[in-house]
């Protein structure tokens, strides 16, 4: 039997998983929206300049690059080198197997898509790869999302549960934004790599939970 209230636990991770891959798939095909969105953050006339002063566009960049695999990949080997000292190599082991698996399939999916980068903005910052769906949208989602439900399964309190929660929700969301203000990717890439990396982080969650490795320390 499992424990009291996994069960609980277990069909809302179900649901994210499955809302998650349905809104994917759904936005997919469903791009027609994006020139509104994307031209909506450029001065009325001129599409090389973004709304609003300089320094909005570089707090832009440095959100950005809060998502950026560089800088995703130093977080997540600090945090597994903590928890291989701590003696805690099963959830070390876990961390790093939804890190990489989540890179793992946002290139997969990036090949299979192959969507080329918006052309209707010059990009204020350098690309490389095809656009669907947006790398740093999911896997910041993946990242900080993992991290900030096993925080917050180890931090007392409802109140400090959900701002933990909510930072680690806030934070996939400003990244994705700031790529559409950039013009890096179309709104539609960035929905869907929050879709993709919230449903590949909580269905590892599922099976930390069903694994118990969240208490493990072997």
């Amino acid at each position: 039997m499992l424990r009291n209230g996994l069960e609980v636990s277990i069909l809302g991770a179900v649901a994210a998983v499955t809302s998650g891959l349905w809104l994917f798939f759904e936005v997919a095909e469903r791009p027609e929206i994006d020139a509104a969105i994307l031209m909506a953050f450029r001065a009325p006339g001129e599409p090389d300049q973004p709304v609003g002063p300089e320094w909005l566009r570089e707090t832009m960049r440095d959100l950005s690059g809060l998502g950026s695999p560089e800088v995703l990949c130093l977080l997540v080997a600090v945090v597994v080198i903590f928890l291989l000292l701590a003696a805690r190599r099963r959830m070390a082991l876990f961390i790093a197997f939804t890190a990489l698996g989540g890179g793992l399939a946002s290139v997969v999916l990036k090949a299979g898509f192959n969507r080329p980068r918006p052309d209707l903005v010059p990009h204020a910052t350098f690309e490389y790869g095809s656009s669907f769906p947006s790398g740093h949208a999911m896997l910041s989602a993946v990242v900080y999302l993992t991290f900030g439900v096993l925080i917050a399964q180890v931090t007392p309190g409802r109140c400090l549960k959900i701002y933990i929660m909510g930072i680690a929700a806030a934070l996939p969301v400003l990244i994705g934004i700031s790529r559409v203000y950039l013009g890096a990717h179309w709104p539609s890439d960035v929905l869907a790599g929050w879709a993709a990396g919230a449903a590949w982080a909580f269905g590892c969650w599922l099976l930390a939970r069903v694994f118990n490795l969240e208490g493990a320390k072997q």
